[in-house]
């Protein structure tokens, strides 16, 4: 709590996404003052086991009980891993799971974020936010975040994949056609091959706003929302994911960034791309960008603009047209 009993902010999100790909991040120049806010130095490899690592009863995984089976995905510094896990959560016998960890020549920066993920996960429960099932954190081996496996992967790709080639001699799924726009009413076109319908849609932008709202409920502000860090599980659940980097630097409940890294330009609002600012609010642009993204079936923003233009074309007004198959109410 703050010296007037205010509640402070916590952020999440990921600048560098274990799972994202990364040319969507532009990578941003030291700025002056930068090197008084940062609180460690990125050469430096990670050479002895963080404080934070002190095994929580809690949430601590033996290691003998997790299977790895194969990669899901990795960046530059992390992986995502696939594994099986025996009563793991309260569920009896084996659980596939997703563990989350680092590459050999990650950073004590990248170990910061990965143990700020942990810290945020272990406060949050909500159907639409990714649940944190344990964690292997005992000394002389790597660090395990062992969360829930979501089956069909990234929203993005899962968009993707519901695209319909003109080859295939299928018409588009046409999205909001009803006024009411009511999920339960929505009138879907034949969409015979497409994993995703009409109506899938507004689920998943329904479900992605519930699992905002909550976070922004307990004060979290996640920075990186866009399809590419929201997971598919069964039943076409949202789980949003990509929880890192947390710093603890407060300025009107608003987190001011001032470190070098890569950003994903095209999902940010306009005063987190001028003063590096972050709220609930920006949460909310970045949901914007991520409806086109539903939308348009995983395609990506701002289409011919360079993302150096991008800014200045904002500040004067310029907004993404309306996709063709997007109705005018949605």
């Amino acid at each position: 709590m703050s010296g007037k009993g205010r509640r402070e902010r916590k952020y999440v999100g990921s600048v560098a996404s274990l799972s994202g790909v990364q040319s969507d991040y532009v990578d941003r120049a030291l700025q002056p003052g930068d090197a008084q806010l940062l609180s460690y130095d990125p050469a430096v490899p990670i050479a002895s086991p963080d404080p934070r690592t002190v095994p929580d009863p809690k949430w601590e995984f033996p290691r003998s009980r997790l299977i790895i089976e194969q990669t899901l995905g990795e960046g530059e510094f992390g992986r995502v891993l696939r594994a099986r896990a025996l009563d793991i959560g309260g569920i009896s016998g084996c659980t596939t799971v997703a563990v989350k960890t680092l590459k050999e020549n990650a950073s004590a920066s990248e170990l910061t974020d990965l143990l700020s993920e942990y810290q945020l996960l272990k406060e949050v429960t909500h159907p639409n936010v990714i649940r944190l099932l344990g964690a292997c954190t005992t000394p002389g081996a790597p660090i395990y975040l062992i969360i829930e496996f979501a089956e069909y992967g990234s929203l993005r790709n899962y968009l993707r994949k519901s695209r319909h080639l003109e080859s295939d001699g299928q018409i588009p799924c046409s999205f909001g056609s009803t006024p009411t726009m009511r999920p339960d009413t929505l009138v879907e076109t034949e969409c015979t091959t497409a994993p995703a319908t009409p109506r899938d849609i507004l689920s998943f932008a329904w479900q992605i706003s519930k699992g905002m709202a909550y976070l922004s409920d307990i004060k979290l502000v996640h920075r990186d929302l866009a399809a590419r860090n929201v997971l598919v599980a069964a039943g076409k659940i949202c789980k949003i994911s990509d929880f890192g980097l947390t710093r603890d630097v407060y300025e009107d409940d608003a987190y001011l960034k001032r470190s070098k890294g890569r950003v994903p330009v095209k999902w940010m609002a306009l005063e987190s791309l001028a003063d590096h600012m972050y709220t609930s609010k920006s949460d909310v642009w970045s949901f914007g960008i991520l409806m086109w993204e539903l939308v348009t079936l995983g395609a990506s923003p701002y289409p011919g603009v360079a993302v150096h233009n991008l800014f200045h074309l904002l500040k004067a007004g310029y907004r993404m047209e309306r996709p063709e198959n997007c109705s005018i109410q949605l």
